[in-house]
């Protein structure tokens, strides 16, 4: 008579290797789902233009205006966009007036008046097509 213990088992090592290979190749499955997908949904340009208006305005963690035309060229081919900036009672502006109908998104910062002089601000960026 066969004793239960001399059934199929696996050991413990190769059921994790298993776990480990099928694991790895969901990832690789997902990453390259993503690679292949056409374009995000509209609802999150606004907010990546901004990530990347913001990212182009800052040095050192703080933003300057004087960058802001540098911050332009950042908008992507086929969009329109207004990046307006304030703080300290000052006001910048960039792009063309924007239609009533364009997303909009904002974002609070340090902005760099001065040498040595930071105020609270806000960078809005209005975008359309």
């Amino acid at each position: 008579m066969r004793r239960s213990s001399d059934r199929g088992q696996v050991e413990p090592l190769a059921a994790l290797a298993a776990v480990l290979a099928v694991s790895a190749g969901l990832v690789v499955y997902a990453d390259t789902l993503d690679d292949t997908v056409p374009g995000q949904p509209d609802d999150e340009t606004p907010t990546e233009i901004l990530d990347s208006v913001h990212r182009s305005l800052q040095t050192t963690g703080v933003s300057t205006p004087a960058r802001l035309d540098t911050a332009m060229v950042t908008v992507p081919e086929g969009w329109q966009a207004n990046v307006t900036l304030t703080a300290g009672g000052h006001r910048w502006q960039r792009g063309p007036s924007p239609p009533e109908s364009a997303d909009r998104a904002t974002r609070r910062l340090s902005v760099r008046l001065a040498p040595k002089h930071i105020e609270p601000g806000q960078l809005r960026v209005v975008v359309w097509r």
